[in-house]
């Protein structure tokens, strides 16, 4: 059955709600001495949110949306580590226990980051962690569960992420962002195409993990193997939920290399002076390589900064 997709007006009421709780990020230009445009690209600074990524606009929202009584058999979600952070930072909020099933291969960074904030990380084989989702796992435990792609509160909640684009820069033309389970290109989306139709939503995934790309491309959802260092976008499948709502409402699904990966990683550290995980290097990788007469005057969600500092450290030598 085809889900309904959330309105407008539902994001605007979250953004209220998230008022004192998630940060009004800045659009601040992508620095380089090969990017003196008069349109320079925009990135939408999503990691200097209290966990360090935008996760906590639409888990703050789904917690904030529960009942009182749901919210005290605690919290669970499945995550690769940010959506554990956000969980764990409503669930201190709000006074209750909050657990993620998280792959045993999770970055230490968000596995600690996730017990500062006083969760529980419950780490598993990946194998496992898809295992529970597919099969609805959370049915069988007490706690209120937030999904981490197909809860339609989350995804009312990221999609505060288009009002304030289109608030700040209400002449762009495409926003590039990065895609894992979908939930949070889908409220973005759905916030500017809302508002503003014409603007262009592309959607960006790493070649070693091409999972809505391959939907995209074929027109169902599909299934494939995820090798990559972006881990905080490595889902091997779309649900047919988030499908549906998405093949209708981003206009192009492109790919970035590794290597292209590692080198904005690089680039944003060295210029910028900020630093991101993979999974937010991936729009501004697709951003550069696409001609700025193609894609006009441009935004890239920097979705998050959880990345472990051996693997920050063999990038920034390379």
């Amino acid at each position: 059955m085809k889900p309904e997709r959330p309105g407008v007006e539902e994001i605007r009421a979250a953004a209220e709600r998230l008022q004192g709780v998630a940060i009004r990020t800045p659009l601040v230009p992508l620095h380089g001495f090969d990017s003196a445009e008069r349109e320079p690209i925009l990135l939408k600074m999503e990691i200097h949110q209290p966990v360090t990524s935008f996760k906590i606009r639409g888990v703050f929202n789904a917690v904030a949306s529960l009942s009182p009584e749901a919210r005290e058999n605690g919290l669970s979600t499945v995550s690769a580590g940010n959506t554990a952070q956000a969980l764990a930072w409503s669930g201190r909020y709000f006074g209750v226990a909050a657990r993620s099933l998280m792959p045993e291969t999770a970055p230490a960074t968000k596995v600690e980051a996730v017990r500062r904030y006083g969760g529980e990380p419950v780490l598993v084989p990946m194998e496992e962690l898809f295992r529970f989702l597919k099969e609805h796992g959370w049915e069988d435990q007490p706690y209120s569960f937030i999904h981490p792609w197909t809860n339609r509160d989350l995804m009312i909640g990221h999609g505060t992420i288009g009002l304030e684009i289109l608030a700040d820069h209400p002449r762009v033309d495409t926003v590039f962002v990065p895609v894992g389970g979908g939930g949070l290109i889908g409220g973005v989306a759905i916030a500017l195409k809302g508002l503003a139709p014409s603007v262009r939503v592309i959607a960006v995934e790493p070649e070693g993990c091409p999972a809505f790309h391959e939907s995209f491309k074929q027109g169902r959802p599909a299934s494939v193997d995820c090798h990559t260092i972006c881990d905080g976008v490595a889902v091997p499948y779309i649900t047919d939920e988030v499908f549906a709502i998405l093949r209708e409402i981003v206009d192009e699904v492109v790919l970035v290399s590794e290597d292209s990966v590692k080198a904005v990683i690089k680039r944003l550290a060295l210029r910028n002076r900020v630093i991101v995980e993979g999974a937010a290097a991936l729009s501004v990788a697709a951003a550069l390589a696409t001609p700025p007469e193609a894609r006009g005057r441009t935004v890239c969600l920097v979705t998050g900064g959880s990345i472990d500092t051996p693997l920050l450290l063999e990038i920034l030598g390379g």
